[in-house]
């Protein structure tokens, strides 16, 4: 299970200077219970604190949505609140990276540029694990 962060907050941005570097990795996602699975091309933000995937993404590919008990609310890197509003939902996958298969739970966030957004501390710890 994710991390949560203190007082119900979590800091996740994408600025300017982030976008100028982005790096981005291609990842298995399969729904749990389902034989079918995708590839995507996902983020990796070292200022995410969250694994996180568009709302509007995980519906189009009919990922079931779990409702959180308690919402999180996103701040930016500047303790403003995200735009996109409390996560409310998250969504129970296996992500399979270079060999590699994790039972994890994604958050949802309303509309975002990318599909799915990882952590680079998560790629990290994968990688070591290899």
């Amino acid at each position: 299970m994710l991390s949560r962060v203190v007082e119900n907050t979590s800091t996740y941005n994408l600025d300017k200077e982030d976008l100028l570097r982005e790096v981005t990795v291609k990842i298995s996602l399969k729904r749990i219970n389902m034989q079918e699975g995708i590839t995507v091309e996902v983020l990796l933000n070292s200022s995410a604190t969250e694994l996180v995937m568009s709302l509007k993404f995980s519906r189009k590919q009919k990922f079931k949505l779990k409702k959180i008990e308690r919402p999180i609310y996103m701040r930016n890197i500047d303790g403003s609140l995200n735009k996109e509003g409390p996560i409310e939902h998250i969504v129970e996958v296996n992500i399979y990276y270079q060999g590699y298969r994790e039972r994890t739970e994604i958050n949802m966030i309303g509309e975002q540029k990318w599909k799915v957004i990882l952590e680079m501390l998560w790629l990290a710890y994968h990688i070591s694990r290899s």
